[in-house]
């Protein structure tokens, strides 16, 4: 996991192959004039998810992880309390993986929680169970969906 300003984000383009491309998305794009909604950049291998929702408790947040692909997620506005886990410590799942949708759930608790402010972002490689959402009020963010294998 990561955690950074956007100011930084430079630092981090070199991590992946499409990693510049989202920040030249963040950079090119009145994100906060985007809808709500699947904005595709490179077909499925890169592709924006914008929500813009209430934010709930650290109770009701659930972990999730990814095995296709990676998220940065960038809060627009609020802030966005972020639940981390490694994957690995995680040994109470919901179900099984779903393939279509790439997620699977847990109900272990996060090791530890990132206030995650505007105009920053977590990055959650395959390994990294996170649990966003958690805020005392409405949460606007962009989620960008990397695939793994570019």
């Amino acid at each position: 996991m990561i955690f950074s300003a956007l100011s930084q984000s430079t630092r981090y383009a070199t991590l992946h192959p499409l990693f510049p491309r989202v920040f030249d998305f963040i950079r090119d794009t009145d994100l906060h004039a985007l809808a709500p909604g699947r904005y595709p950049i490179v077909g499925d291998s890169l592709f924006a998810i914008v929500e813009h929702v209430p934010g709930r408790t650290r109770e009701l947040a659930r972990l999730e992880a990814h095995r296709r692909y990676i998220d940065i997620q960038l809060v627009l506005d609020g802030v966005d309390e972020m639940g981390w886990k490694p994957l690995a410590d995680c040994h109470n799942p919901v179900g099984e993986h779903s393939e279509e949708k790439d997620i699977r759930f847990f109900t272990d608790a996060p090791a530890s929680w990132v206030a995650v402010p505007e105009d920053h972002f977590c990055v959650f490689f395959p390994e990294d169970a996170h649990a966003p959402l958690v805020a005392a009020g409405e949460v606007r963010k962009v989620i960008f969906k990397i695939a793994v294998s570019a």
